[in-house]
């Protein structure tokens, strides 16, 4: 790999895996190095800053902890996009979440329909014989890229009109709240991992039966009734799911 030498400050207080680190991480924020392009390794880092491969190996284990790069045992390392953090103590939708981090979010709907609920699910809304719900199923893409499938079922006698929203390019959440005047309370979720079934897949553009984030939603409004049952599926290689737990009593 023909690189120009970065210069190290070997006199300064900055660690050298460090500003071995930046200079590497620097170069892919920038677009230099782009994902799936390979890193150099130990001996050629130290070869090339002339410094120790145990120096060399910190740098390059940094990258990886901060999730912009991984070793494939008997290939290399390589450059990788970080995981998007989804915190599972804060009610969001997909939308918000990705303008927060500066992405652009956007849908593509796959399907729209108005459907009676099965049992279980008439349950969980608190439905009586014969209400109807609004099943949507999206992609959910960020700056273009696709990261999740949802499934929304939403209890129509709560939201009258819904069915005709073209929620390819309406916020879901943000229309419950700006045009029907909803305050969410809280939701209740499970989280659990599987694996893309072949549809899925296609969709995600990942291989068939990779790993999966998955979170099911009930969604409640501040009084207490069911908004909204939610299944999403989200790319484990692009996901992580981050919570804070707060000790209240230390032993």
């Amino acid at each position: 790999m023909s690189v120009a030498m970065d210069a190290l400050n070997k006199r300064g207080f900055v660690p050298l895996y460090y500003q071995i680190q930046q200079t590497l991480l620097n170069r892919i924020t920038s677009g230099e190095l782009k994902e799936g392009d390979m890193l150099e390794s130990e001996e050629e880092l130290s070869r090339r800053y002339l410094v120790s491969r145990m120096t060399a190996r910190q740098a390059l284990q940094g990258l990886k902890a901060k999730g912009y790069a991984v070793s494939e045992r008997g290939r290399g390392t390589f450059v990788m996009k970080p995981k998007l953090s989804k915190s599972i103590l804060m009610l969001e939708s997909f939308t918000e979440e990705i303008r927060k981090k500066g992405i652009t979010p956007s849908s593509r709907l796959l399907q729209q329909k108005v459907s009676s609920p099965d049992p279980e699910l008439a349950e969980r809304l608190k439905l009586s014989p014969g209400d109807r719900i609004l099943y949507l199923r999206r992609l959910r893409l960020a700056n273009e890229v696709p990261l999740a499938i949802e499934e929304s079922n939403i209890p129509l006698k709560r939201f009258q009109g819904l069915e005709s929203i073209d929620f390819s390019t309406c916020s879901l959440y943000e229309t419950m709240h700006d045009r029907y005047g909803i305050e969410f309370g809280w939701a209740d979720e499970t989280i659990e991992a599987m694996l893309a079934a072949a549809d899925e897949a296609k969709l995600l553009t990942i291989p068939n039966r990779a790993s999966l984030l998955c979170i099911s939603r009930t969604l409640m409004a501040s009084d207490g009734s069911p908004l909204e049952f939610a299944l999403s599926r989200y790319r484990g290689d692009r996901y992580r799911a981050s919570l804070r737990v707060t000790l209240s009593q230390a032993d």
